[in-house]
């Protein structure tokens, strides 16, 4: 079975963060990624940002061998607002989505005529029959707002049986969460994909203050290390491409159908650590920039 290769990118708010957005995606290019997807504004510019940097990677892409997988979230949203945006997709040719509930836009008390994400996904089937291939999330270490884990593992059950083709699950650093989420969705019959989601590690202050907003656990080993480089950006880097590098070993090891990186708008780290792994890219040479 081939690897399937991923990466995420958030929509810039200025055109010089598209211009340099579009170097970024060229500089990953080489590793052949099945899609680049991007996250979704709920409205307004914001919206229009992500529409931008969909259809440009579209366009690319087309010639180039990848795909643009848009975000499109749910709550707040509806019917027909969604609707729209869908058949803007198909226009584009657009044959991937990413279906996720999403957070209330502050100041937004209604959550719109779509609670759920398995809402929207059997939505999207409804609407679109097999055009698109669905990924829906997956939290290995438990969504932050779920009751308990008995209670997302059926959520996400639920996504599967909607008609989702396969996942991608919020970054982690410990693989036996990883296995076990993977074991537990077997045991309840899901048989999609569960692509681990990988975050490298630019700067620890600001993991540390992303992972205390999603939920995703930096292990107490890693932490402590962590502190106590202090300020040297360079053995921050260092130990975070060792670490991640490692992690992604053991997922593929342990069988992960591919890797979904969260790359955050940059190149560099995400190219080192495919280098690492002795990924195919499409060009020779060396990959840092």
């Amino acid at each position: 079975m081939s690897l399937e290769l991923s990466i995420e990118f958030f929509p810039p708010q200025t055109a010089e963060g598209m211009e340099k957005l579009k170097e970024t995606r060229t500089k990953l290019a080489v590793l052949k990624p099945e899609f680049f997807s991007v996250t979704y504004g709920a409205g307004g510019s914001t919206q229009e940002r992500t529409f931008e940097a969909v259809f440009d990677i579209q366009r690319a892409g087309t010639a180039e061998g990848y795909e643009a997988a848009p975000h499109l979230s749910c709550v707040g949203s509806t019917q027909e607002g969604i609707r729209a945006i869908l058949r803007r997709y198909q226009e584009a040719g657009i044959r991937r989505i990413v279906a996720l509930r999403g957070d209330l836009p502050s100041g937004m008390a209604d959550p719109g005529e779509f609670r759920y994400a398995n809402e929207l996904v059997a939505f999207i089937r409804a609407e679109t029959g097999d055009h698109f291939h669905i990924e829906v999330a997956a939290y290995p270490e438990w969504h932050p707002q779920a009751k308990s884990s008995r209670d997302d593992l059926q959520n996400f059950k639920r996504k599967a049986e909607a008609g989702a083709d396969s996942a991608i699950t919020q970054y982690f650093y410990n693989a036996d969460a990883y296995e076990h989420f993977v074991a537990e969705a077997r045991a309840l019959g899901v048989t999609i994909p569960i692509v681990p989601g990988v975050m490298p590690i630019a700067s620890f202050s600001k993991l540390a203050r992303f992972s205390d907003a999603c939920g995703a656990e930096i292990p107490r080993w890693m932490r402590k290390k962590f502190e106590g480089f202090g300020d040297d950006a360079e053995s921050i880097r260092a130990f975070g491409l060792d670490v991640v590098t490692e992690l992604c070993q053991r997922l593929l090891a342990a069988g992960a159908p591919g890797l979904h990186f969260y790359c955050m708008n940059q190149a560099n780290l995400t190219l080192e650590i495919c280098r690492r792994l002795s990924l195919p890219t499409r060009a020779t040479g060396s990959t840092d920039s």
